[in-house]
C-alpha cells in the first residue's frame, strides 16, 4: 500500500492506543483486576496481551530467531499459547505492565515504519504488508480497548477510526464461512455502513443481491465479536448475508462463542 495509506493507520493507531492508555493510566491496583467481558481476562491481562503481541510483531519484523521462538511456543501449545502469554504478562505490577506497553507501541510504530516498501513481514497466518499489520493491531487495541470500557463502566466516543475495522471486516467475510466449516458464497454482496460521522462507507457492487446496512459502530463490534448478532441494528438482505452475521470473525483463529445477548444470564 502507498505510504500515505500506512502513515494514516498508523497515526489512527497511535491514537487508539493514546485513548486505552488515559483509561488505564489513573487506575489503582486493585481496579487492573477488574474482570472484563472477555472468560478469564482483567483489564492487566488485556493490556499484558496487547503489549505482547506489538512486541511479537517487532519480532517477526526484525528479528528472526526471536520470531521463530515465538512461532515454536505456539505449535507448542496451539489453543493456549496467546492465553499462557497474557496471562503471564499480568502478573507484573501494573506500573511495570503499562510502562511495557508504553515501549511497544512506539517500537511498532517505529518498525512498520522502517519496514522495506513492498515487502511482507512473517505473522501466524499469512504474510503480512506493514499497513496490513497497522490495521491488524488498531483492530484488536480498538477491540480490547471496548472490553476495558466496559469493565469499568465506560463509555467510548466512537470514531470514524474504525473503518480499518470495517474493512478487514468485509474483507474476512469468506475466511467466516470457511472458518465456521461452511462453503463461502460466490457472489459479492454490497455492505452499506453508517460512520460515526454520518458518512456512508460501501463496499461490493450496488446490484448485489445480498445486502448487509446498518451502523459501522455495531458492524465492527459484531466481526470482532463484541456484540450478539440480536443487539445490532444490522439488517442483512437475503439468507447468505443474515448467515454471514451470526459467524462474522474478523480475527484469525478459531470462531469464538462471541457475547451472550442483552439479558441473557447464561
Amino acid at each position: 500500500m502507498p505510504d500515505s495509506v500506512l502513515t494514516g493507520v498508523l497515526a489512527d493507531l497511535a491514537a487508539e492506543g493514546d485513548r486505552l492508555d488515559e483509561l488505564v493510566a489513573g487506575l489503582s491496583d486493585d481496579e487492573w483486576r477488574t474482570a472484563t467481558p472477555a472468560e478469564g481476562w482483567d483489564v492487566a491481562t488485556t493490556i499484558a496481551h496487547l503489549a505482547w503481541t506489538d512486541e511479537v510483531a517487532v519480532k517477526a519484523a526484525r528479528d528472526k530467531e526471536a520470531w521463530d521462538a515465538e512461532v515454536m511456543g505456539a505449535i507448542m501449545n496451539p489453543t493456549g499459547y496467546v492465553d499462557e502469554m497474557a496471562l503471564q504478562g499480568a502478573e507484573a505490577a501494573p506500573a511495570d505492565l503499562l510502562a511495557r506497553w508504553r515501549a511497544a507501541r512506539p517500537a511498532l510504530v517505529q518498525t512498520l515504519r522502517e519496514f522495506p516498501e513492498g515487502e511482507k513481514m512473517m505473522w501466524f497466518g499469512p504474510p503480512m504488508s506493514p499497513a496490513s499489520m497497522a490495521s491488524a493491531r488498531f483492530m484488536e487495541t480498538w477491540a480490547h480497548g471496548l472490553d476495558v470500557a466496559d469493565a469499568l463502566g465506560v463509555e467510548l466516543e466512537p470514531t470514524d477510526r474504525i473503518r480499518h475495522v470495517a474493512h478487514i471486516g468485509v474483507r474476512t467475510r469468506n475466511y467466516s464461512f470457511k472458518n465456521n466449516e461452511l462453503e463461502a458464497p460466490a457472489e459479492e454482496f454490497r455492505v452499506e455502513l453508517t460512520a460515526p460521522s454520518g458518512e456512508v462507507w460501501t463496499y461490493g457492487p450496488e446490484d448485489a443481491a445480498q445486502k448487509v446496512t446498518g451502523s459501522a459502530l455495531d458492524f465492527c463490534r459484531l466481526v470482532t465479536q463484541r456484540v450478539h448478532r440480536d443487539d445490532t441494528d444490522l439488517v442483512a438482505t437475503g439468507a447468505d448475508a443474515e448467515q454471514w452475521l451470526t459467524i462474522a470473525q474478523a480475527f484469525a483463529g478459531p470462531a469464538g462463542g462471541g457475547r451472550a445477548p442483552k439479558g441473557d444470564d447464561q
